[in-house]
């Protein structure tokens, strides 16, 4: 047991819960940007207001008698949003388009927003939500008095000075009224009670499926456990066992499927609070899904109940009574807050629905006509007052379920109630469906059919639960009569509400069809017709041309005194922004400004009370008459005028059209349907008859008199184009023919003369092929001779010009090699002195001039092919690490971080060609990266690996992507950043080109770049060839007394290197040829520490004097080949005898670094 303050307490709570959370809604509604983030979340919860106590009680209830029945109303629903989904979305759309508020408008707005089926619609929405609030009083008082003692508040037997019921009627009916009636536009969202909304529905399925859980895995120990007993319990074996009749599960399925939409609390969250089309795509998505997470425990929880009470007490109240009779309060207190809060939200929720409806469609029509005939037209402000009555109603409305629930014999379950209203709503569909497919459907008959239909189900259904005589006989005897070929709805199993259901919309639907053919649509009407069954929407244009007598002051003015100043006023702007005018408000309104005044205006006061307030604004003018009358004429107009632009846009093709009726007739074609038939004038006139065509085309001798038959037959026949021939072949025409969905047919006409004489003309050609294929193919060979002549050619200028390119290169970077290397002799030596600064920046120029000629060769031989990969075994993580020694001293100048991932992988490529790639890009990262790191791993992926360049720089914008692997291309943000040449890229590009390793690119400018190389993994078992390791060093390590022998056929080039050396501290010995190298002696003391050789000499190569030099000492001397030969294969030979290679102009950083690790190894191999 729990006490009824707690109780009390919690209830109260939440509904305070309810308060903060509605009134953070509306708060963070006035920020846009805030009040659209989870919006489509927020939107597919609200819909499940649906989910009432029915299902946290009455479905348990339902499914402990009859099994899996409880499923069919879930059914319906997910149906419709999922095959249904483009129902709803036309109806949306609908709303949206002609403003309209609730289901009474909208069904109202088809039939010519006729008064009488408004005010009809609102009444059966009224009196069919009535019993569905009791059903939710009754659930909670229920609940309530199976928690506690009643004597804990007063309630019991004898005691009636407090009545739960009422009491949360009235708390209801006061939170109802502070959050969904502060606005009188109707169509603006009710943004904080819709979030509350959406928090009751998480709050609901949390604490049912809690529950169930609890239920079924701690107090039963799992479902097999729970099974094995359910399969003994005849109470159990009955409810399973429970043959729903077919008819039974339609009715739960189409009733159901009505309800998700016509029921006035889902059209509104469905409806008007819809924003977007992202919003209900979200809600297809999520609406089903919660639907069936919210039963997923409601059989097993029905079972367990009946297991535990063994058939006894009320089945509805099971998830209540089950965690009291195994003493768990604090569950039964969250079960409890769960039912309280799916009751109380569809109370909530629903009064405000039909609080509108009854303002807008019931009231205010009376209150109108009474008023403004009265006074010649309100003067004071009237928003207040539609504000008032709209929280009337919501009393009412919450009173009269409050009476029903206390009048009507409530003894049956939770599910019968709601059953009840849905049959109600129900009666709706007809003209709300019939509407949207039926452009004869008129106000006579949906009237006639809601009203007929209405009637029986108060006769049959709602009188009795009132206590009035049961009538269910009635409805059996008339279908037995209506349909004596079946015993469904007289036979044993024949069911009092399918039979009361069946005979209602019956009667509808034949009252609403039979109405409906009694007159003629009116002409608004069947411009509303149009609307909802084309989705035509009306135009600026169709509605400009006719000026009425009421000023724009004046429509401002009847708007702003229903609806308020401030919000008519920014309705008025956002029109004449959208529209493109400015309103005048002294001159005569067109009939444009009074169709938006009537949208405006129905979104507060509903579409039939706006037509009746602008009609009695017109009359005030002196041409009431011809005004009004116009204002209605405007759709037939509209009809004509489309009817003409549809004939104008036939008349334009090319193709001849022609439409038949189902009597073979002709009622619709264009004029070149006449002109490629020939035909007469006489022929073009509506129900000429396709016989008499065929017979024109019979005596003109283009067909023979045997075949009319067939060629009639041939028009007939669909999805299949046949050839019509006339004038003796000189004309040929395709015909096809299609069907209409009156079944008549439509035939197209395409003139296809000149495209049979091509086909006859290729026909010919090919008779003639074998011999022209032999003249093509002689002269073929001829070509191709040529060709091969002019490819070796071209393929000896290449290889001439490449020779070109090395020996210019050669003969420029040799003197630009000395000059080189006097510049930073002299920076050096010159330290922070006058001239330091014009030396600087010569020795910066002539850097630049070296970088330009390198990056210039080596894209004259990518480009010409002269560089050709040597593909062997290349393990990575080597290659990696030279990387980083020569980039680490670099990266901690500009305080980067340069991290290189280890890794194992071997590949296949070249890994001189490899490495110059990953050298340009992790360049490229340090120079544009300001802060941050520059990252350098590889990736596995199958047979493929990864490298990867990733950096925190500047980035590149996606746009420039390909821009930047282009020569001489730099962005204008990477040239404020750094210097350059805008060449590396354009080298990774045609080396990636050249090895067929792809380069990707991926960047966020003002985040980083990164580049990856994908290149394939060597599967060779073979050894792969392993790449000389470095150890890195500090690049500022003492070089003094190091012994190095300069090789140089050049005397300036060898002084400058003398020089260069010597300020670093080096003792430099010299040579200008092979021979002279020969002479070196073995002597320790003379024994070089290393070598720096010209690859080109006079008496040789830089590698001879090399391995001379080293055969004299009888040892390995660490060497260095500087050169500005860039082929291949002097980098090879280099390899071959373990010396490393430095192309001219040399780099004198780079050669310090060189020598610095060489000193530095060998200091570290001597301690």
């Amino acid at each position: 047991m729990l006490s009824g303050s707690v109780i009390f307490a919690s209830a109260f709570a939440y509904l305070l819960l309810l308060f903060a959370v509605a009134s953070y809604g509306d708060r963070r509604a006035r920020r846009k940007s805030a009040a659209l983030k989870g919006r489509p979340l927020v939107y597919a919860l609200s819909l499940a207001i649906y989910c009432t106590s029915w299902t946290y009680f009455g479905g348990i209830g339902l499914a402990a008698e009859r099994g899996l029945e409880f499923t069919g109303i879930y059914i319906g629903p997910i149906l419709m949003f999922t095959l249904g989904m483009p129902l709803i979305r036309k109806i949306i759309r609908l709303a949206k388009t002609e403003k309209l508020t609730s289901v009474a408008d909208f069904i109202a707005a088809r039939y010519g927003k006729n008064p009488a089926v408004a005010a009809i619609v609102a009444l059966i929405s009224l009196v069919g939500a009535i019993p569905y609030i009791a059903l939710q009083l009754k659930a909670i008082s229920s609940s309530v008095a199976a928690m506690i003692n009643t004597s804990d508040y007063g309630i019991g037997a004898g005691q009636s000075f407090i009545d739960l019921p009422l009491l949360v009627t009235l708390f209801l009916a006061c939170f109802a009224i502070v959050f969904g009636t502060r606005h009188t536009d109707a169509t603006e969202h009710q943004d904080g009670l819709i979030l509350a909304i959406a928090m009751e529905s998480l709050v609901k399925l949390v604490a049912l499926v809690t529950a169930g859980f609890y239920i079924v895995f701690v107090i039963f120990n799992g479902p097999a456990h729970l099974w094995s007993l359910a399969t003994e319990s005849p109470a159990v074996q009955s409810a399973l066992s429970y043959e729903t009749p077919t008819a039974r599960w339609i009715l739960l399925i189409v009733t159901s499927a009505f309800a998700i939409i016509m029921l006035p609390r889902q059209f509104h969250v469905t409806v008007v609070e819809n924003r977007t089309e992202g919003e209900l795509r979200t809600a297809g998505i999520l609406f089903p899904l919660y639907l069936i997470g919210i039963n997923l425990f409601v059989l097993p929880i029905a079972i367990a109940g009946l297991l535990t009470f063994s058939g006894s007490g009320d089945a509805d109240l099971y998830l209540l009574t089950l965690p009291l009779a195994n003493g768990l309060p604090l569950l039964t207190l969250i079960t409890f807050i769960g039912g309280f809060s799916a009751a109380t939200a569809m109370v909530i929720v629903a009064s405000v629905a039909l609080s509108i409806m009854i303002s807008n469609d019931i009231v205010m029509p009376v209150f109108l006509r009474r008023n403004l005939s009265q006074r010649g037209g309100l003067q004071e402000n009237l928003a207040g007052t539609l504000l008032n009555i709209r929280r009337s109603a919501i009393f009412v409305v919450l009173l009269l379920g409050y009476g029903y629930y206390r009048s009507a014999d409530i003894s049956a379950g939770l599910a019968s109630l709601g059953l009840l209203s849905f049959v109600a709503i129900s009666q709706m569909a007809p003209a709300m469906l019939g509407g949207l497919i039926w452009r004869q459907a008129n106000a006579r008959g949906a009237i006639t059919g809601m009203v007929s239909g209405f009637f029986v189900w108060a006769y049959l259904l709602f009188l009795p639960s009132l206590g009035g005589p049961d009538n269910s006989q009635v409805a059996a005897t008339v279908l037995s009569f209506l349909l004596p070929f079946t015993d469904l709805f007289s036979g044993p199993r024949a069911d009092p509400l399918v039979n009361a259901t069946m005979l209602s919309l019956l009667v509808n639907c034949s009252a609403y069809v039979l109405g409906s053919l009694t007159r003629t649509p009116k002409p608004i009407e069947r411009f509303q017709a149009g609307i909802f069954i084309t989705r035509r929407s009306r135009t600026e244009g169709t509605f400009r041309g006719r000026k009425t007598k009421v000023t724009v002051r004046d429509l401002k003015a009847t708007i702003g005194r229903y609806m308020g100043t401030e919000r008519m006023q920014r309705s008025f702007h956002t029109y004449e922004r959208q529209s493109g005018r400015w309103l005048d408000d002294n001159a005569p309104a067109d009939m444009a400004v009074v169709h938006f005044s009537e949208q405006l205006l129905g979104s507060a006061i509903g579409s039939s009370s706006a037509r009746l307030v602008l009609s009695l604004v017109l009359q005030r003018g002196d041409d009431t008459s011809s005004d009004t009358a116009w204002l209605l004429d405007q759709a037939s107009e509209a009809l004509q005028y489309n009817q003409d632009m549809l004939q104008t846009a036939l008349s334009q093709m090319d193709q001849g059209i022609a439409v038949f009726d189902n009597a073979n007739n002709l009622i619709i074609w264009n004029r070149r349907f006449r002109q490629l038939l020939d035909l007469p004038e006489a022929a073009g006139q509506v129900g000429f008859p396709l016989a008499d065509i065929v017979s024109i085309l019979t005596k003109r001798g283009d067909i023979r008199k045997d075949q009319e038959k067939g060629l009639i037959a041939n028009f007939l026949t669909l999805d299949k184009p046949f050839l019509l021939e006339l004038g003796n072949g000189e004309r040929i025409i395709e015909v096809r023919t299609n069907a209409m969905p009156d079944k008549g047919i439509v035939t197209t006409y395409t003139d296809i003369t000149q495209r049979v004489a091509a086909d006859m003309a290729l026909k010919q050609a090919n008779e003639t092929l074998e011999l022209r294929v032999e003249e093509r193919t002689g002269e073929l060979t001829r070509v191709n001779r040529e060709l091969a002549e002019a490819r070796a050619a071209a393929e000896e200028a290449n290889i001439g010009k490449t020779r070109f390119f090395a020996a210019a290169g050669h003969d420029i970077l040799q003197p630009l090699n000395a000059a080189r290397l006097y510049s930073s002799s002299l920076v050096e030596r010159l330290g922070d002195s006058d001239n330091s600064t014009l030396v600087e920046n010569i020795d910066s120029s002539l850097e630049s001039v070296e970088a330009i000629l390198g990056a210039v060769l080596d894209i004259s031989r990518l480009d010409t092919g002269a560089m050709k990969p040597r593909l062997q075994s290349v393990p990575l993580n080597d290659l990696l690490r030279r990387i980083e020694t020569d980039f680490a001293p670099i990266a901690r100048a500009k305080d980067l971080d340069l991290v290189v991932m280890p890794t194992s992988l071997v590949v296949r490529s070249d890994p001189n060609l490899l490495r110059r790639v990953v050298q340009n890009l992790v360049s490229n990262a340090i120079k544009y990266t300001l802060t941050g790191k520059v990252l350098v791993g590889v990736r596995r992926h199958g047979a493929m690996a990864t490298i990867e360049v990733l950096d925190s720089g500047i980035g590149i914008p996606s746009s420039k992507f390909r821009t930047v692997f282009k020569e001489f291309a730099r962005l204008d943000e990477g040239a404020r950043t750094a210097s350059g040449l805008g060449l590396g890229l354009s080298i990774v590009d045609r080396i990636s080109r050249v090895l067929n390793h792809p380069v990707s690119l991926q960047s966020t400018p003002g985040k980083g770049t990164g580049f990856k190389v994908t290149l394939p993994l060597d599967v060779s078992a073979g050894e792969p060839v392993a790449v000389r390791p470095v150890v890195p060093n500090k690049a500022s390590e003492a070089l003094n007394g190091l012994r190095v022998l300069c090789i140089d056929n050049e005397p300036r080039i060898l002084e400058g290197m003398k020089v260069l050396l010597s300020g670093w501290g080096c003792v430099v010995s010299t040579a200008e040829s092979v021979a002279a190298c020969a002479e070196m002696t073995g002597e320790p003391a003379e024994k070089p520490h290393a070598i720096i050789a010209d690859y080109h000499l006079d008496d040789g190569t830089g590698i001879e004097a090399i391995a001379k030099i080293r055969l004299s000492a009888g040892e390995a001397i660490p060497a260095l080949l500087v050169t500005a030969d860039r082929s291949p294969e002097v980098r090879a030979a280099a390899e071959r005898d373990g010396v490393s290679i430095q192309n001219k102009p040399v780099r004198p950083a780079a050669m310090r670094a060189w020598l610095t690790q060489l000193s530095t190894a060998a200091r570290t191999a001597a301690e």
